[in-house]
């Protein structure tokens, strides 16, 4: 499993490294990982809605698939929305960070409107009613707005940026993985997660900025500092230590979810990994850490 995990992780690694490549040409930020953002909300929204139902709770699920939808591109209303702007202009700077957490903020808020609006239109009965509005939220901030913050780090700062933030989560879990495999021995939360460990911990956060210290230094292009400056020389190992830790706990977080609603993966479509949760946890809950780095000035200003 762990040989079949490490080939599975490098070759979905490879494919989002060509889609950024294809990315960064293109004349419209975005527009090529545009398709892979609206196959992981729909996905993830099918996942979280599963999760859900195994739990007795039964939001609308057409405003989460919508919902969801909306936040996530919601970004990109201040690349179509900029006043005077062209494609190739916006390619070169991009839109404002704020402008990207707004719009996605506002979706969120009008799905939130629609979820009461449409579970009045469904009620029949007292009971129930808070409980699945309480889970219908989950669902929109979970999947559409955490995810939200990836789009808007790559319409602000650039492929660069993101791929900085992928890289980051994705060998702190590869290095979670393996050391815990090979060497752990402490459980690190046994009623939520028993395969996790501290071990694994300490590979994670090691692994995590390694790969900061490297992308640091190679990957995000020398542009996004020509545009935004640069940050202290310590901000790779603060970007690894924290995104890896968010990471850490983004993992466990599902595994909360999993374990409470007595499931073991989010789905078992893909052997090794489970469903679209089970890759974008650790993510979701390191963009917007990632994010607020980005904009602090902490690793560019």
């Amino acid at each position: 499993m762990l040989r079949w995990r490490l080939l599975l992780g490098t070759l979905i690694v490879a494919a989002l490294v060509a889609l950024c490549w294809l990315d960064q040409a293109s004349a419209v930020p975005g527009v090529v990982l545009l398709p892979i953002l609206v196959i992981f909300a729909v996905l993830g929204s099918q996942e979280i809605l599963g999760l859900l139902r195994a739990c007795g709770l039964q939001p609308v699920s057409w405003v989460v698939y919508a919902g969801n939808l909306l936040i996530a591109v919601a970004p990109w209303q201040a690349v179509w929305t900029a006043h005077g702007r062209t494609a190739r202009a916006l390619a070169e700077s991009g839109p404002s960070a704020g402008d990207c957490a707004l719009a996605s903020l506002l979706a969120l808020a009008l799905a939130v409107i629609v979820l009461l609006v449409a579970e009045m239109w469904r009620y029949g009965s007292a009971g129930g009613v808070t409980a699945n509005l309480a889970a219908g939220v989950l669902a929109l901030v979970y999947v559409g707005l955490l995810l939200s913050f990836v789009v808007a780090i790559r319409l602000a700062w650039g492929v660069g940026a993101m791929a900085a933030l992928l890289i980051v989560v994705k060998m702190g879990d590869t290095g979670a993985y393996s050391v815990g495999r090979l060497f752990g021995r402490h459980k690190m939360s046994p009623h939520i997660s028993p395969g996790k460990t501290l071990e694994g911990a300490a590979g994670a956060l090691a692994c995590s900025c390694l790969a900061s210290w490297a992308a640091f230094r190679w990957l995000v292009p020398p542009a996004i500092y020509a545009a935004v400056g640069r940050g202290p020389w310590w901000g790779w190992l603060l970007f690894g230590l924290l995104v890896g830790l968010a990471g850490l706990l983004g993992d466990l977080a599902e595994s909360l979810l999993k374990r409470d609603c007595r499931q073991k993966d989010s789905s078992t479509w893909m052997p090794g990994f489970g469903g679209i949760l089970d890759i974008l946890d650790s993510i979701l809950l390191a963009a917007p850490v990632a994010y607020a780095l980005w904009a602090l000035g902490l690793v560019g200003r």
